[in-house]
C-alpha cells in the first residue's frame, strides 16, 4: 500500500487503503480533474469526514495522497530546474461550503504550484462547486496570486489547464529577461539587514553587505532592513516577515535571501523551509568572497580550514542515530552513521590543514627572523577592505599587483621592497583587509598571516577618504589592531584624495591627522613617505650609509 501523508490518525484500514488507491489514478495534462477523480473524492472526504488532498505533476500522476488541508501536505524536495514554476498542482476537498482560505493559497505562492484547486464537498457527499486559483505575473501592483470565480465543477472540465500553465511560465521567462536587462547578469539576491537598535550602524551594515554580494557575483536587487526589538529564535525576523520577502523575491525574480547577522543552524533550515529561497548569511558570503579570491596554497588552505570550521557544528543529526558504538557487550549496534563519518571526515581534514598552516607559519617566521638579521625595517601596510591597500603598496615599491576595486582581492600578505628617504632600504608588506564584524573562523584561519602585522615595526593604516563612513572603518581597524595586540607607531593614510569632497577630507585630517595620498595618480606619496621614515628614525633605526642620497 503506497503511503498516505497527512493526519490519518483513527482511520480504519480499510479506509487507509482506498484513500491510498488514488495513487493509481492520472489525469490528463491538460484538465484540472475529470468526472469519476471528482466523483471518487468527494464521496471518500464524505466518508471519512475529513478533507484529501492530491499532488500532481505535470503529466497528471499523483505523486501524493495526504489526509487534511493543504498545508498538511508534504510536497516532494525535488523541483522542476528548468522552469520557474514547481512542476506540480494541488487538488484538495472542502468539507462544506466555502473558498480558498489564505492557508490555501500561501502553499500556492510559497510552493509556486502550476494550479491550487479546491473541491466543495456536499452534505450527501457529492462533489458542489469548484475554486481554482493561479499565480499572477510578477507586476508589482497585482496581487501574488489570481483567483477565479467559483463555479459547478463541471463548468471547468474544459479548462485548459496546460496553456494556461504555459502561459505563466512564458510570462515569467519574459519577466526575467526584462530584470536581467536592468539589473545585469548573475544570481539575483534580496538582502536583508536586521536593526534591533543600532540605527546608523545597521545601516552601514547593510551597504557594506551590497558591496559583499556584487564582490561574490551576485546581484543585489533589494536591500531591506527589518526594525526588531528582538530576533526570532526561530526564524529571525518573524514569519510574517519571512512571507512579505518571499513574495518580494518572486516579483524580484530572486532566488537568494542573504542575511546581514549570523544565523543558527536551526534558523537557516526553517527560513529556508518556509521560503524554499536559498538563505546566507554575511559568514557564508564572507568566506565565499575568500575562496573566490584565494589563490596561493597557503591562501587555500586558510580559507577551506575556514569554511570547514564554519561547517562542523551545522552538520545535524537526530538522537541515536548519531551515537557512535565501538566494541564489546552491549555496544553492538548499527555503527557509524553517515552524520557521524561526515563529522569525522571534517575533524580529519581540520587537523590536517591545521598542521599544514602551522608549516607555513614555521618558514613565516623564518623569513623574519632573516629579516630581522640583515636589519632591514618592515612596513606593514593595513586597512579596511577596499581602501587601496594593494594600490598604494605599488605605488611605494613601483612592483607589486595591480589593486581591484573588489572586496578581499588580497589575501596573501605580498612582500616588496621599497626605499625611504633618510632610512635606505625597507621592506612593504600588504595584508588582508578589515572588516566590521570580522568572522572568528576567519581571524582564526589567518592568525598566521596577521602574524606580519606584529612583527612590523611601523604600519601604514590606509583610511578610504572618500567612503561615507570613513570614521567608523577607522575604528574597526584600530580596534582590530588592539584585539591582536600590536603595539607598532601607526601612520595614517587618507587615500583616495583626488575623488574625496575637500570638507570631508580636511574634516578627517582635523579629527584624525594623516597625509592625504592618492595612490592610483601619486601625490603625496612623498610626504607619506617622509612621515614612514621620521616615524622609524623615532624608533632608533639606523640609516644605511648610502640612505641619504636616495
Amino acid at each position: 500500500m503506497d503511503k498516505v501523508f497527512g493526519r490519518t490518525q483513527g482511520l480504519k484500514k480499510s479506509e487507509l487503503k482506498r484513500i491510498s488507491n488514488l495513487y493509481r489514478r492520472r489525469l490528463p495534462k491538460d484538465r484540472v480533474l475529470t468526472p469519476e477523480l471528482a466523483h471518487t473524492l468527494a464521496a471518500l472526504s464524505a466518508e471519512v469526514g475529513r478533507p484529501l488532498s492530491l499532488v500532481l505533476d505535470r503529466e497528471g500522476r499523483v505523486v501524493r495522497v495526504a489526509v487534511g488541508d493543504a498545508k498538511d501536505v508534504p510536497f516532494p524536495e525535488e523541483g522542476w530546474s528548468e522552469r520557474r514554476l514547481s512542476g506540480y498542482r494541488l487538488l484538495h476537498t472542502h468539507l462544506g461550503p466555502g473558498g480558498l482560505s489564505r492557508p490555501d493559497l500561501s502553499v500556492l505562492f510559497l510552493r509556486r504550484l502550476d494550479n491550487l484547486a479546491a473541491l466543495e464537498v456536499e452534505a450527501d457527499g457529492r462533489p458542489g462547486l469548484l475554486h481554482l486559483a493561479f499565480l499572477s505575473p510578477p507586476r508589482a501592483l497585482e496581487e501574488d496570486w489570481r483567483v477565479l470565480p467559483p463555479k459547478p465543477f463541471h463548468q471547468y472540465l474544459d479548462l485548459d489547464l496546460w496553456g494556461e500553465v504555459m502561459a505563466l511560465e512564458e510570462e515569467l521567462s519574459r519577466q526575467a529577461r526584462v530584470l536581467e536587462v536592468r539589473d545585469g547578469s548573475g544570481e539575483r539576491a534580496l538582502l536583508v539587514g536586521v536593526d534591533t537598535g543600532e540605527g546608523p550602524e545597521a545601516e552601514a551594515v547593510l551597504r557594506e553587505l551590497a558591496e559583499l554580494t556584487r564582490t561574490a557575483g551576485g546581484v543585489p536587487v533589494k536591500q531591506i532592513l527589518v526594525f526588531r526589538k528582538s530576533l526570532d529564535p526561530r526564524y529571525l525576523v518573524g514569519l510574517g516577515k519571512l512571507e512579505e520577502l518571499k513574495s518580494l523575491a518572486y516579483h524580484e525574480n530572486a532566488s537568494t535571501l542573504i542575511f546581514g547577522v549570523d544565523l543558527t543552524p536551526a534558523q537557516a533550515r526553517e527560513i529556508e523551509r518556509v521560503t524554499g529561497l536559498k538563505v546566507l548569511d554575511r559568514t557564508q558570503l564572507i568566506l565565499d568572497i575568500f575562496a573566490l579570491h584565494a589563490k596561493t596554497p597557503e591562501a587555500q588552505a586558510q580559507v577551506e580550514l575556514a569554511q570547514l570550521r564554519y561547517l562542523l557544528p551545522r552538520l545535524v543529526g537526530k538522537g541515536k542515530e548519531m551515537s557512535r558504538l565501538g566494541g564489546g557487550i552491549g555496544t553492538r549496534g548499527p555503527g557509524e552513521t553517515k552524520l557521524e563519518v561526515d563529522r569525522r571526515r571534517l575533524q580529519d581534514r581540520i587537523a590536517h590543514l591545521s598542521r599544514k598552516l602551522q608549516d607555513y607559519a614555521l618558514r613565516r617566521q623564518e623569513a623574519r627572523q632573516k629579516r630581522k638579521r640583515r636589519g632591514v625595517p618592515l612596513v606593514a601596510v593595513v586597512g579596511y577592505t577596499n581602501a587601496g591597500k594593494t594600490t598604494l603598496l605599488r605605488a611605494l615599491t613601483r612592483a607589486g599587483e595591480e589593486g581591484e576595486d573588489k572586496l578581499f582581492a588580497t589575501l596573501r600578505p605580498l612582500t616588496r621592497r621599497g626605499f625611504l628617504p633618510g632610512v635606505g632600504e625597507v621592506l612593504f608588506t600588504d595584508t588582508v583587509g578589515f572588516i566590521r564584524h570580522m568572522p572568528e573562523e576567519l581571524l582564526t584561519a589567518f592568525r598566521a598571516t596577521l602574524e606580519e602585522v606584529r612583527e612590523a615595526d611601523v604600519l601604514v593604516h590606509v583610511l578610504d577618504a572618500s567612503e561615507e563612513g570613513a570614521l567608523e572603518r577607522h575604528r574597526v581597524v584600530r580596534d582590530l589592531l588592539l584585539d591582536l595586540g600590536v603595539e607598532a607607531p601607526v601612520v595614517l593614510a587618507l587615500n583616495k584624495a583626488d575623488r574625496a569632497a575637500p570638507y570631508d577630507l580636511y574634516f578627517l585630517g582635523e579629527r584624525l591627522g594623516g597625509v592625504p595620498v592618492s595612490a592610483l595618480k601619486g601625490t603625496g606619496l612623498k610626504e607619506l613617505k617622509e612621515a614612514l621614515a621620521r616615524a622609524l628614525l623615532d624608533l632608533g633605526v639606523r640609516p644605511q650609509a648610502w640612505a641619504q642620497y636616495t
